[in-house]
């Protein structure tokens, strides 16, 4: 919370002794019995009640409202709050640090700063680092906590400072930057008491709107958001190469034409679909339908390929509704396949889930689907945080599966109740598909009625204390919960995409390359209609050996599959006000220690384990890892003449320090396909490079293979030709269309006007303006255009512009593409003879 001024009501608390503290922290709530964690003592003279708080019954709310008693203390986390402030409170900088002293005598507080920087001597610089808080500057606990989460990242951290030289960026607003220069403050060796991340705010809500103001936002959210932006500034395109070595092992690659952002933050929220969309569509894996009766694979949304190799299809998907298109000589050849026995009613009868229209379309139309050929990307952040999860359908009618890979950041992770815990369990010895909460899509063909009773109901069981509801629910059940099989029926059937039917199925995933660093999100805040709760119950997890191989994939290539705690982001408060904090381990000393805003304090990690934790950050862990750097390290002290030196991505060589498994070495971040320097990059080659000893270089190539070997540096000749054609090519098509168009401007009555879609022209023009390097596809008007009487008109409400058919003709003299769509054409007179002729035929047949 933001500095704020003391709190009138403190003079009210009576004497705080460790024994009464101590003691209490050990009892039970005086009302109904519930035990701790998070048990909340009153601090009015001479009152000696404590009660519950908001995971039960909270006793202590209700006991402060009877008794008008303002203040209270959390006797877990010793935070003290005032009823009548409502907010968190402090008695000077002394009172709550205070109350930490009265932790058990095992452990050993750090010293608070209470000034800019602390003097600095030969002691404090074996002290560790990374011990600064950062200043609330308006409800910005969520970014701080979360910020402090990922600065307690070794592998993420480590890269912004030692590998400084590879954070450059030309996009605005170079959140990169931002966050360098805030880890280099968190940690540098003088140690500032505390930072104000400005620069940083600044940035994020540039990129974000959302995160304006000063109102209070969600940490999970500003984390996708902020991870996005980075991965979006420091992304660099994969050499084809590496696409296949890392394809080969099951590697996911980030989409370059989509933001994870757009591909809902790359986050799995649940086993079958997301809150933010189905996650069953086709996202960064490819979907892949299966039938080995008719041999048909297929790629959803866009040219499914041959079927019994008679036509091709062009699916659009549309919620429930499936449109397909095919060239009108395979018209009637489509309908015998489908309609062996067609009648009227056939589409009609075909299902009340499905509309099925075939249209006669010019292959042109069909020809303008083919998209750029897409770059793969990657970045520090995806090489860190992405993982894959791999999603199996199976039909129940002919046990048919079919495969999609999608690519995820954090985990989503629902906290089941009771009767979903039993359900889960019975399943695991049973081997029933089970998932855990309800689908809010059944209620379609329930009606209005059911949802009302149901929302009513969860509304009710949530204010019902979780000790009802029995046992503790752990981090493991929570996972069993995600990865359990989800049956799919009523609206969720399975459809089949050759034949259009809807039928049962059961949806199975697994995790098919594990990250190095694991996100976990508990999904604790739901939102109804009517209402909004938090789900408080506790949920236990390890602070290490967190093992992920019940939940792997046959197929990964993961070896390491253990994890230890990082750190965790707790909540406290309910689902429309509270507070963050943040829980971390330090890498250097390997104590806990809280961030709470400005203030770090030492903690047991007793206190952590039983935080409310809300975001989890999980390390990969290997004991190989450490004795392979310890090799390593002999290797290079033992300084032995060589011949040879060689030149090693300073990249790759951060993985090799802190991932546990860092992957083939990988040069190609400062070689371009020719095994020279690229131009852009030859001026600060010297960032980008370690110079290894020859013993050194041959252990680790034969440890982890890879490469390619370079022992001499000198910039591409080759580049530097295609760099300049690459110029060249952009300034002549913009001039030309510059001039093209001022000639269409100055015409008074053009004879055609044609139209261009203008998500394909901003994609030139990025182009042509160096802001993207990758040439755009063909044209592209087909989501501008639709088939009226055997014509492709202009859509209504299409995103388009309008140019001249002397600017069309040239730039579909590059790109290709189409199809051609006229806001206005030359109309040629009418013959009066064929007019005469028109209208004897129409009378003619009106008399029929």
């Amino acid at each position: 919370m933001a500095e704020q001024e003391l709190c009138p009501h403190l003079d009210s608390i009576g004497e705080v002794t460790k024994e009464d503290l101590l003691q209490k922290s050990k009892g039970t709530c005086q009302s109904c019995g519930a035990g701790g964690p998070n048990l909340w003592a009153c601090l009015q003279s001479d009152c000696p009640y404590v009660g519950c708080g908001e995971s039960f019954s909270d006793h202590s709310t209700l006991h402060a409202q009877a008794k008008q008693h303002n203040l209270t203390v959390n006797l877990t986390t010793f935070r003290i709050w005032c009823y009548v402030c409502e907010r968190e409170v402090f008695w000077s900088t002394g009172l709550r640090w205070c109350l930490y002293l009265l932790l058990p005598t095992t452990v050993k507080p750090q010293s608070r700063y209470d000034f800019a920087f602390s003097p600095v001597s030969q002691d404090d610089e074996l002290k560790p680092r990374g011990l600064t808080g950062m200043k609330n500057i308006g409800n910005s606990c969520y970014m701080n906590a979360a910020l402090q989460a990922l600065s307690n990242c070794p592998p993420l951290t480590q890269f912004f400072l030692d590998c400084s030289g590879l954070v450059r960026t030309d996009k605005k607003p170079a959140l990169c930057k931002s966050y360098q220069k805030l880890i280099s403050e968190l940690w540098h060796k003088k140690r500032p008491s505390y930072v104000v991340p400005t620069s940083l705010s600044h940035g994020i809500k540039l990129v974000n709107p959302m995160f304006r103001g000063y109102a209070q936002q969600d940490t999970q959210e500003f984390l996708r958001c902020l991870m996005d932006q980075l991965h979006e500034e420091l992304k660099e395109p994969l050499a084809e190469c590496s696409m296949s070595r890392e394809g080969s092992d099951g590697e996911e690659i980030r989409d370059g034409d989509r933001s994870p952002s757009e591909d809902e933050f790359l986050s799995c929220d649940s086993g079958s679909s997301s809150d933010r969309g189905e996650g069953g569509g086709v996202g960064d894996g490819e979907l892949l339908m299966q039938d080995e009766c008719d041999g048909v694979r297929s790629a959803a949304g866009g040219i499914v390929g041959n079927l019994q190799q008679h036509f091709i299809l062009f699916l659009v998907l549309m919620q429930s509704t499936v449109v397909v298109f095919c060239p009108p000589h395979y018209t009637q050849t489509f309908f015998r396949l489908l309609f062996p026995h067609p009648t009227t009613s056939t589409i009609l009868s075909l299902s009340s889930n499905i509309l099925l229209r075939v249209m006669n379309l010019p292959a042109q139309l069909l020809l303008s689907a083919r998209k750029k050929k897409q770059s793969h990307y990657r970045s520090v952040i995806s090489d860190i945080f992405d993982g894959s999860i791999l999603s199996l359908v199976q039909c129940l009618t002919c046990d048919r599966v079919s495969t999609t890979v999608e690519t995820f950041q954090d985990l989503s992770l629902p906290i089941p109740g009771k009767e979903d815990l039993a359900k889960l369990h019975s399943s695991i010895h049973q081997n029933l598909p089970v998932k855990t909460g309800v689908c809010t899509e059944t209620y379609g063909s329930q009606g209005w009625i059911s949802y009302i009773m149901d929302s009513i109901r969860r509304f009710v069981v949530s204010c019902i204390p979780s000790w009802f509801w029995g046992p503790m629910v752990t981090l493991e059940d929570c996972l069993a919960a995600f990865f359990a099989a989800d049956e799919l029926k009523g609206k969720q059937y399975y459809t089949y995409f050759v034949f259009y039917r809807l039928r049962n199925g059961v949806k199975y995933c697994k995790v098919l390359r594990l990250p190095e660093i694991l996100c976990i999100h508990l999904k604790r805040f739901r939102h109804e209609v009517m209402y909004s709760f938090k789900i408080s119950s506790h949920v236990s997890f390890p602070l290490e050996g967190l093992d992920m191989r019940p939940f792997l994939a046959k197929e990964s290539p993961s070896q390491v599959t253990t994890y230890d705690l990082l750190s965790v982001i707790c909540h406290h408060g309910t689902a429309g006000s509270g507070h963050y904090i943040a829980y971390c381990q330090n890498v250097i000393n390997g104590q806990w220690y809280e961030f709470d805003d400005q203030y770090v304090t030492e903690v047991h990690e007793t206190v952590v384990q039983n935080a409310e934790a809300y975001v989890l950050f999980y390390r990969k862990t290997s004991e190989e890892s450490l004795r392979e750097r310890q090799k390593v390290v002999a290797l290079a002290n033992m300084k032995e003449p060589s011949l040879l030196q060689f030149y090693i991505s300073r990249e790759w060589l951060n993985k090799f320090n802190t991932f546990a498994e860092p992957g083939p070495i990988s040069n190609h971040t400062f070689l371009c396909q020719h095994g020279g320097i690229p131009p852009n990059k030859y001026q600060y080659i010297d960032d980008l490079v370690v110079i290894v000893p020859q013993n050194v270089w041959e252990y680790l190539f034969n440890s982890f293979g890879g490469g390619p070997a370079v022992n001499h540096l000198y910039m591409c000749a080759t580049c530097q030709v295609e760099i300049e054609a690459l110029a060249k090519r952009r300034k002549m098509e913009i001039d030309t269309f510059i001039k093209l168009n001022k000639e269409f401007q100055a015409e008074e009555a053009p004879m055609v006007i044609l139209c261009i879609s203008m998500q394909w022209f901003r994609e030139w023009e990025s182009f042509v303006k160096g802001k993207d390097n990758e040439p755009p596809g063909p044209i592209d008007n087909s989501k501008i255009g639709v088939m009226k009487g055997g014509h492709i008109q202009l859509k209504q409400g299409a995103d388009y512009g309008q140019i001249s058919e002397e600017t069309w003709q040239y730039l579909l003299g590059i790109y290709g593409g189409g199809p051609e769509i006229a806001v206005r054409q030359t109309v040629a007179p009418a013959d009066p003879d064929s007019l005469h002729g028109e209208r004897k035929i129409e009378a003619e047949t009106r008399a029929l």
